[in-house]
């Protein structure tokens, strides 16, 4: 049993790039993936640095885009781990645009990522437990454990349905969708 703990500050990182032109989608804002792409890079080296190991990701729980970001912004993400398992860790990330010009800053995006601490085999392995100093820290720790199970009530959740009842039809009828003889 690993009797090791770390704080949360042991597991924060920080990066800021630069958004070019060669980042950017058809609309001339940064692309979306490019972001994903900066969320699963900060979100190991949190996670392995928390851990001490290699970390995978094992899902991504909430991008929320809330604001687009564009071509000369600084953007920069803090990530940090805000709740721990046996092998697994939950990563919060944080994105922020600079507009370097007028140091305008808005909140880009949020995201929540669950990272796996693998082995030399490639097995899960035992991580730190979490030292919670603070009550933001605790807050997080809570957040993240009320979303993990929401959403094993979501994996959990079973219905028996009945595709040719009157009553799902009409409620299906306030939908976009149109529901075809079904096989």
């Amino acid at each position: 049993m690993n009797k090791n703990f770390k704080t949360v500050a042991e597991s924060q990182v920080t990066m800021s790039l630069l958004m070019l032109p060669s980042h950017s989608n058809f609309s001339g804002k940064i692309h979306g993936g490019f972001i994903l792409s900066l969320l699963d890079q900060i979100a190991f080296a949190s996670a392995s640095k928390f851990s001490g190991h290699y970390c995978v990701t094992a899902s991504v729980d909430t991008v929320d885009f809330l604001n687009p970001i564009d071509v000369g912004e600084l953007v920069t993400l803090k990530a940090c781990v805000n709740f721990v398992g046996k092998t697994s860790m939950i990563v919060g990330i944080r994105v922020e645009a600079e507009n370097i010009q007028s140091g305008e800053i808005k909140h880009c995006n949020s995201s929540y990522f669950t990272m796996v601490a693998k082995d030399e085999l490639g097995k899960p392995t035992q991580i730190p437990g979490l030292r919670i100093k603070t009550k933001q820290e605790y807050r997080r720790f809570l957040n993240a454990l009320n979303r993990k199970k929401k959403q094993k009530e979501i994996n959990n959740y079973k219905v028996d349905i009945n595709y040719n009842s009157e009553d799902l039809k009409n409620e299906l009828s306030q939908y976009n969708v149109i529901v075809e003889n079904l096989i």
